[in-house]
Protein backbone atom coordinates (compact mmCIF):
# COMPACT_ATOMS: atom_id res chain seq x y z
CA UNK A 1 0.00 0.00 0.00
CA UNK A 2 1.22 3.46 -0.86
CA UNK A 3 0.41 6.69 0.92
CA UNK A 4 -2.02 8.82 -1.08
CA UNK A 5 -4.68 11.47 -0.73
CA UNK A 6 -7.00 8.65 0.28
CA UNK A 7 -4.87 7.58 3.23
CA UNK A 8 -3.41 10.97 4.15
CA UNK A 9 -6.52 13.17 3.86
CA UNK A 10 -9.72 11.14 3.47
CA UNK A 11 -8.76 8.58 6.11
CA UNK A 12 -8.18 11.09 8.95
CA UNK A 13 -11.31 13.02 7.95
CA UNK A 14 -13.31 9.79 7.99
CA UNK A 15 -12.15 8.96 11.51
CA UNK A 16 -12.80 12.50 12.73
CA UNK A 17 -16.39 12.41 11.45
CA UNK A 18 -16.96 8.95 12.91
CA UNK A 19 -15.70 9.99 16.35
CA UNK A 20 -17.65 13.26 16.23
CA UNK A 21 -20.80 11.26 15.52
CA UNK A 22 -20.00 9.05 18.48
CA UNK A 23 -19.61 12.14 20.65
CA UNK A 24 -23.07 13.33 19.63
CA UNK A 25 -24.50 10.14 21.16
CA UNK A 26 -22.57 10.41 24.44
CA UNK A 27 -23.22 12.08 27.78
CA UNK A 28 -21.05 12.13 30.88
CA UNK A 29 -22.97 9.23 32.45
CA UNK A 30 -21.76 6.98 29.63
CA UNK A 31 -18.26 7.29 31.08
CA UNK A 32 -19.47 6.70 34.63
CA UNK A 33 -21.44 3.62 33.60
CA UNK A 34 -18.58 1.51 34.90
CA UNK A 35 -19.71 2.54 38.39
CA UNK A 36 -23.25 1.27 37.72
CA UNK A 37 -22.33 -1.87 35.78
CA UNK A 38 -18.79 -2.49 37.04
CA UNK A 39 -18.65 -6.19 36.19
CA UNK A 40 -19.79 -5.90 32.55
CA UNK A 41 -17.57 -2.88 31.90
CA UNK A 42 -14.55 -4.44 33.61
CA UNK A 43 -14.93 -7.72 31.72
CA UNK A 44 -15.38 -5.91 28.41
CA UNK A 45 -12.42 -3.58 28.88
CA UNK A 46 -10.23 -6.48 30.04
CA UNK A 47 -11.17 -8.31 26.85
CA UNK A 48 -10.35 -5.30 24.68
CA UNK A 49 -7.20 -4.07 26.39
CA UNK A 50 -5.60 -7.32 27.59
CA UNK A 51 -7.05 -10.46 25.99
CA UNK A 52 -7.18 -9.02 22.46
CA UNK A 53 -3.50 -7.88 22.31
CA UNK A 54 -2.46 -11.26 23.72
CA UNK A 55 -4.45 -12.99 20.97
CA UNK A 56 -2.78 -10.74 18.40
CA UNK A 57 0.67 -11.53 19.76
CA UNK A 58 -0.02 -15.27 19.69
CA UNK A 59 -1.35 -15.18 16.11
CA UNK A 60 1.56 -13.01 14.94
CA UNK A 61 4.10 -15.46 16.37
CA UNK A 62 2.42 -18.63 15.12
CA UNK A 63 1.06 -17.60 11.72
CA UNK A 64 2.96 -14.65 10.23
CA UNK A 65 6.52 -14.88 8.88
CA UNK A 66 6.81 -11.22 7.91
CA UNK A 67 7.90 -8.85 10.73
CA UNK A 68 6.11 -5.95 9.01
CA UNK A 69 2.82 -7.82 8.84
CA UNK A 70 3.25 -9.03 12.43
CA UNK A 71 3.65 -5.42 13.58
CA UNK A 72 0.59 -4.49 11.53
CA UNK A 73 -1.45 -7.22 13.18
CA UNK A 74 -0.37 -6.09 16.65
CA UNK A 75 -1.27 -2.50 15.76
CA UNK A 76 -4.71 -3.71 14.72
CA UNK A 77 -5.11 -5.65 17.97
CA UNK A 78 -4.20 -2.53 19.93
CA UNK A 79 -7.03 -0.50 18.42
CA UNK A 80 -10.37 -0.08 20.21
CA UNK A 81 -13.79 -0.93 18.83
CA UNK A 82 -15.55 1.54 16.59
CA UNK A 83 -18.81 2.49 14.92
CA UNK A 84 -19.02 -0.91 13.23
CA UNK A 85 -18.98 -2.74 16.56
CA UNK A 86 -21.77 -0.48 17.85
CA UNK A 87 -23.85 -1.12 14.72
CA UNK A 88 -23.37 -4.88 14.85
CA UNK A 89 -24.20 -4.92 18.57
CA UNK A 90 -27.41 -3.03 17.84
CA UNK A 91 -28.43 -5.33 14.98
CA UNK A 92 -27.62 -8.42 17.06
CA UNK A 93 -29.80 -7.01 19.87
CA UNK A 94 -26.99 -6.60 22.35
CA UNK A 95 -26.61 -3.95 25.05
CA UNK A 96 -26.00 -0.90 22.86
CA UNK A 97 -25.40 1.49 25.76
CA UNK A 98 -22.69 -0.82 27.10
CA UNK A 99 -21.16 -1.16 23.64
CA UNK A 100 -21.01 2.61 23.08
CA UNK A 101 -19.57 3.21 26.55
CA UNK A 102 -16.88 0.57 26.03
CA UNK A 103 -15.97 2.02 22.64
CA UNK A 104 -15.75 5.54 24.05
CA UNK A 105 -13.62 4.56 27.06
CA UNK A 106 -11.31 2.27 25.08
CA UNK A 107 -10.89 4.98 22.41
CA UNK A 108 -9.59 7.37 25.07
CA UNK A 109 -7.38 4.71 26.68
CA UNK A 110 -6.01 4.11 23.16
CA UNK A 111 -3.98 7.31 23.52
CA UNK A 112 -1.74 5.28 25.84
CA UNK A 113 -2.38 1.65 24.89
CA UNK A 114 -1.69 1.96 21.13
CA UNK A 115 1.78 3.56 21.55
CA UNK A 116 2.73 1.02 24.26
CA UNK A 117 1.60 -2.07 22.35
CA UNK A 118 2.93 -0.86 19.00
CA UNK A 119 6.29 0.08 20.52
CA UNK A 120 6.51 -3.40 22.04
CA UNK A 121 5.64 -5.02 18.69
CA UNK A 122 8.28 -2.99 16.85
CA UNK A 123 10.92 -3.91 19.43
CA UNK A 124 9.99 -7.60 19.34
CA UNK A 125 9.44 -8.20 15.63
CA UNK A 126 11.86 -5.75 13.97
CA UNK A 127 14.87 -7.26 12.25
CA UNK A 128 17.75 -6.12 10.06
CA UNK A 129 15.41 -6.10 7.07
CA UNK A 130 12.61 -4.30 8.91
CA UNK A 131 13.40 -1.23 10.95
CA UNK A 132 10.49 0.90 12.09
CA UNK A 133 10.46 3.71 14.62
CA UNK A 134 7.38 4.94 16.44
CA UNK A 135 7.22 8.65 17.18
CA UNK A 136 5.30 8.35 20.46
CA UNK A 137 4.58 12.07 20.73
CA UNK A 138 3.22 12.21 17.19
CA UNK A 139 1.19 9.04 17.77
CA UNK A 140 -0.45 10.46 20.89
CA UNK A 141 -1.12 13.78 19.14
CA UNK A 142 -2.63 12.00 16.13
CA UNK A 143 -4.84 9.86 18.36
CA UNK A 144 -5.90 12.96 20.31
CA UNK A 145 -6.94 14.74 17.10
CA UNK A 146 -8.93 11.78 15.75
CA UNK A 147 -10.44 10.50 19.03
CA UNK A 148 -10.55 12.72 22.09
CA UNK A 149 -11.01 16.02 20.24
CA UNK A 150 -13.97 15.02 18.01
CA UNK A 151 -15.61 13.03 20.83
CA UNK A 152 -15.32 16.08 23.10
CA UNK A 153 -16.72 18.36 20.42
CA UNK A 154 -19.64 16.01 19.85
CA UNK A 155 -20.37 15.78 23.57
CA UNK A 156 -20.21 19.57 23.87
CA UNK A 157 -22.77 19.94 21.09
CA UNK A 158 -24.93 17.28 22.79
CA UNK A 159 -24.76 19.15 26.12
CA UNK A 160 -25.60 22.62 24.85
CA UNK A 161 -27.71 21.73 21.81
CA UNK A 162 -29.36 18.41 22.75
CA UNK A 163 -32.18 18.70 20.24
CA UNK A 164 -29.72 19.41 17.44
CA UNK A 165 -27.49 16.51 18.50
CA UNK A 166 -30.36 14.03 18.79
CA UNK A 167 -31.64 15.08 15.37
CA UNK A 168 -28.32 14.86 13.56
CA UNK A 169 -26.62 12.00 15.43
CA UNK A 170 -28.45 9.23 13.49
CA UNK A 171 -27.68 11.02 10.21
CA UNK A 172 -24.00 11.44 11.12
CA UNK A 173 -23.84 7.76 12.15
CA UNK A 174 -25.32 6.60 8.84
CA UNK A 175 -22.99 8.91 6.95
CA UNK A 176 -20.03 7.64 9.00
CA UNK A 177 -20.84 4.02 8.25
CA UNK A 178 -21.27 4.78 4.54
CA UNK A 179 -18.07 6.82 4.59
CA UNK A 180 -16.16 4.00 6.27
CA UNK A 181 -17.45 1.32 3.88
CA UNK A 182 -16.65 3.55 0.89
CA UNK A 183 -13.18 4.17 2.29
CA UNK A 184 -12.47 0.46 2.70
CA UNK A 185 -13.73 -0.21 -0.82
CA UNK A 186 -11.61 2.64 -2.17
CA UNK A 187 -8.44 1.50 -0.42
CA UNK A 188 -9.08 -2.11 -1.44
CA UNK A 189 -9.52 -1.09 -5.08
CA UNK A 190 -6.54 1.25 -5.04
CA UNK A 191 -4.27 -1.35 -3.46
CA UNK A 192 -5.91 -4.41 -5.03
CA UNK A 193 -2.66 -5.85 -6.37
CA UNK A 194 -0.86 -5.61 -3.03
CA UNK A 195 -3.85 -6.97 -1.12
CA UNK A 196 -4.33 -9.78 -3.63
CA UNK A 197 -0.70 -10.76 -3.19
CA UNK A 198 -1.05 -10.75 0.60
CA UNK A 199 -4.54 -12.19 1.06
CA UNK A 200 -3.40 -15.79 1.45
CA UNK A 201 -0.65 -14.94 3.93
CA UNK A 202 -2.50 -12.31 5.96
CA UNK A 203 -6.12 -13.36 5.49
CA UNK A 204 -5.92 -16.47 7.71
CA UNK A 205 -4.11 -14.50 10.43
CA UNK A 206 -6.68 -11.70 10.52
CA UNK A 207 -9.56 -14.16 10.46
CA UNK A 208 -7.96 -16.16 13.27
CA UNK A 209 -7.44 -12.99 15.31
CA UNK A 210 -11.06 -12.00 14.79
CA UNK A 211 -12.43 -15.41 15.79
CA UNK A 212 -10.06 -15.84 18.75
CA UNK A 213 -10.92 -12.39 20.09
CA UNK A 214 -14.65 -13.00 19.79
CA UNK A 215 -14.25 -16.38 21.47
CA UNK A 216 -12.29 -14.76 24.32
CA UNK A 217 -14.97 -12.11 24.74
CA UNK A 218 -17.69 -14.77 24.79
CA UNK A 219 -15.80 -16.92 27.27
CA UNK A 220 -15.08 -13.99 29.60
CA UNK A 221 -18.73 -12.92 29.53
CA UNK A 222 -20.02 -16.44 30.19
CA UNK A 223 -17.56 -17.08 33.02
CA UNK A 224 -18.61 -13.75 34.55
CA UNK A 225 -22.29 -14.71 34.13
CA UNK A 226 -23.26 -11.59 32.26
CA UNK A 227 -26.71 -11.29 30.71
CA UNK A 228 -27.28 -12.36 27.11
CA UNK A 229 -27.37 -8.76 25.85
CA UNK A 230 -24.20 -7.88 27.76
CA UNK A 231 -22.52 -11.03 26.43
CA UNK A 232 -23.24 -9.97 22.86
CA UNK A 233 -21.76 -6.53 23.51
CA UNK A 234 -18.59 -7.87 25.13
CA UNK A 235 -18.15 -10.46 22.38
CA UNK A 236 -18.49 -7.88 19.60
CA UNK A 237 -16.39 -5.19 21.29
CA UNK A 238 -13.57 -7.66 21.95
CA UNK A 239 -13.71 -9.14 18.47
CA UNK A 240 -14.19 -6.15 16.15
CA UNK A 241 -11.54 -3.46 15.95
CA UNK A 242 -11.32 0.03 14.48
CA UNK A 243 -9.29 -0.99 11.45
CA UNK A 244 -9.56 2.53 10.03
CA UNK A 245 -7.55 3.80 13.00
CA UNK A 246 -4.90 1.11 12.44
CA UNK A 247 -4.57 2.10 8.78
CA UNK A 248 -4.17 5.74 9.74
CA UNK A 249 -1.40 5.06 12.29
CA UNK A 250 0.39 2.77 9.82
CA UNK A 251 0.35 5.22 6.92
CA UNK A 252 0.58 8.57 8.73
CA UNK A 253 2.74 7.84 11.79
CA UNK A 254 4.82 4.78 10.95
CA UNK A 255 5.01 5.90 7.30
CA UNK A 256 4.97 2.30 6.14
CA UNK A 257 1.81 1.45 4.25
CA UNK A 258 2.72 -2.26 4.29
CA UNK A 259 1.92 -2.24 8.02
CA UNK A 260 -1.66 -1.32 7.08
CA UNK A 261 -2.23 -4.48 5.02
CA UNK A 262 -3.58 -6.60 7.93
CA UNK A 263 -6.05 -3.83 8.82
CA UNK A 264 -7.18 -3.45 5.21
CA UNK A 265 -7.86 -7.18 4.84
CA UNK A 266 -9.42 -7.32 8.32
CA UNK A 267 -11.87 -4.59 7.24
CA UNK A 268 -13.36 -7.03 4.76
CA UNK A 269 -13.34 -10.04 7.07
CA UNK A 270 -15.04 -8.36 10.05
CA UNK A 271 -18.17 -7.59 8.03
CA UNK A 272 -18.53 -11.27 7.16
CA UNK A 273 -18.02 -12.54 10.72
CA UNK A 274 -20.12 -9.69 12.11
CA UNK A 275 -22.92 -10.55 9.71
CA UNK A 276 -22.72 -14.21 10.70
CA UNK A 277 -22.95 -13.22 14.37
CA UNK A 278 -26.00 -11.04 13.70
CA UNK A 279 -27.73 -13.90 11.87
CA UNK A 280 -26.98 -16.33 14.71
CA UNK A 281 -28.17 -13.94 17.43
CA UNK A 282 -31.41 -13.09 15.59
CA UNK A 283 -32.13 -16.78 14.99
CA UNK A 284 -31.43 -17.56 18.65
CA UNK A 285 -33.70 -14.69 19.72
CA UNK A 286 -36.54 -15.96 17.52
CA UNK A 287 -36.18 -19.47 18.93
CA UNK A 288 -36.30 -18.07 22.46
CA UNK A 289 -39.43 -16.06 21.62
CA UNK A 290 -41.09 -19.11 20.07
CA UNK A 291 -40.21 -21.22 23.12
CA UNK A 292 -41.59 -18.58 25.48
CA UNK A 293 -44.85 -18.22 23.53
CA UNK A 294 -45.43 -21.99 23.52
CA UNK A 295 -45.12 -22.29 27.31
Amino acid sequence: MQASVLTQVVLPLCLFVIMFGMGLSLVVKDFTRILKTPLAMSVGLFGQLVALPLCGFLVAILVLDSPTLAIGLMLLAACPGGTTSNLITHLARGDLALSISMTAISSIVALVSIPLITEFAIGYFSSESVSLELDVTRTILTLFVITLLPISLGMTVRKFKPAFAQHFEPKVKRFSIFFMVALVVGITYQQREVIAASIFSVGPATLLLNLMAMACGLMLARVSRLSDTQTISVTVETGLQNSTMAMLIATSVLNDAAVAIPAAIYSLIMYMTGGALIAYCLRHHKLQEAKASSE
